[in-house]
C-alpha cells in the first residue's frame, strides 16, 4: 500500500482563544485529522483523498466577525513528516502515571514510560482521543486479556496494554505509514506479545477478544461496528474514540443495537471516548 498523502493548512488566528479550540473542532467535523497548535494559531493536516475544493465552505468560524482567520496550505512530501514532528513533539503524562515521549527526550521516571519515533503517524498521545484510550487503559484492569488495537497509529495503545500485562495483542492500521511505524514502535519498546497487521476490519476475521479498542472516526466506526462486536468475547469491554459528543445518540444506539451495555464517558475538549460492556 502506497503512502499517504496530505494537505497542511497553516493558519493565523487572532485572538488566539476560544477562536484555536472552535476551529480545530470543525476543521475535525469537515475531516482533518491532526492539529498543531502554533504561537499564532493551528497547523491542520488532512488526507488529500479526504480534501475537496469546497472544504472550508462548512468551517463556520473563518466569518466570524469577532475574530481574524487567514490561511494558507501546501500538499505535504512524505518526508517533511519526520522534520514536522520532532519540530513539534512535546512528551505527554497521562495522569501521572503513563508518559509518552520522542527518544530524544529524557525520561520522566513515571510507572509506564512509552517511547514513540515522532513519524506523522496518529496516536502520539497528544490528541484527545488518544488522551483518553491511555486514561481508559490505566483504570482498567487488562492484565492477561486478549486485546485488539483498531487503528492502531504509532501502536501506543497497544504497547501500554502490553506494559500493564494484556496479551497477545493484535494492533491493526490500513495505512501502511502506521503499520511500519507501529512495528518500529513495538520494537522500540521491547514488546513481546504484539503482532502488528496491514488492513481494516476485513482481516479480522472469526477472531476474539477480551477488549477493543477502536480511535477511529465515526463513519468507519459506524460501518465496521458489527465486527467490531462479533469480535469480543462475552464479558468484553469495548472502548471507543474518534468522534465528538455531539455524536454520542449515534454510537450509543449502534451499541446497545448489539445489547452491549453504556459504562463510562471520557470527555476533552469536547471529544469523548466511551466504555461499553458485552
Amino acid at each position: 500500500m502506497s503512502h499517504l498523502i496530505y494537505l497542511g493548512y497553516y493558519f493565523k488566528v487572532s485572538p488566539l482563544q476560544p477562536a484555536v479550540e472552535i476551529l480545530i473542532a470543525e476543521l475535525g467535523y469537515a475531516g482533518f485529522e491532526s492539529f498543531v497548535e502554533t504561537e499564532d494559531g493551528v497547523t491542520a493536516y488532512i488526507q488529500k483523498d479526504e480534501w475537496r475544493a469546497d472544504i472550508l465552505d462548512d468551517i463556520q468560524i473563518l466569518n466570524h466577525k469577532e475574530f481574524e482567520i487567514s490561511y494558507t496550505f501546501e500538499e505535504i512530501a512524505q518526508t517533511n513528516w519526520n522534520a514536522e514532528w520532532e519540530k513539534n513533539f512535546n512528551p505527554i503524562i497521562v495522569d501521572d502515571i503513563c508518559a509518552v515521549r520522542a527518544p530524544f527526550h529524557e525520561s520522566f521516571n513515571t510507572p509506564y514510560d512509552i517511547i514513540i519515533e515522532p513519524k506523522m503517524s496518529f496516536g502520539t498521545g497528544h490528541h484527545e482521543t488518544t488522551h483518553m484510550m491511555i486514561q481508559h487503559i490505566l483504570k482498567n484492569d487488562i492484565e492477561g486479556k486478549s486485546v485488539l488495537d483498531m487503528g492502531c497509529g504509532t501502536g501506543v495503545l497497544a504497547i501500554l496494554a502490553e506494559l500493564k500485562g494484556a496479551k497477545p495483542i493484535d494492533a491493526i492500521d490500513y495505512d501502511n505509514w502506521c503499520y511500519l511505524n507501529s512495528l518500529e514502535n513495538v520494537e522500540r519498546n521491547n514488546c513481546k506479545h504484539i503482532t502488528v497487521i496491514e488492513g481494516d476490519a476485513s482481516v479480522l476475521g472469526n477472531k476474539k477478544y477480551d477488549i477493543i479498542i477502536a480511535n477511529i472516526n465515526r463513519n468507519i466506526l459506524m460501518q465496521d461496528m458489527a465486527t467490531y462486536i462479533s469480535c469480543l468475547n462475552k464479558s468484553g469491554v469495548l472502548f471507543l474514540s474518534g468522534f465528538y459528543a455531539d455524536d454520542i445518540p449515534m454510537i450509543q444506539q449502534e451499541c446497545e443495537k448489539y445489547l452491549l451495555k453504556f459504562e463510562e464517558k471520557l470527555e476533552r475538549n469536547n471529544w469523548v471516548s466511551l466504555k461499553f460492556l458485552n
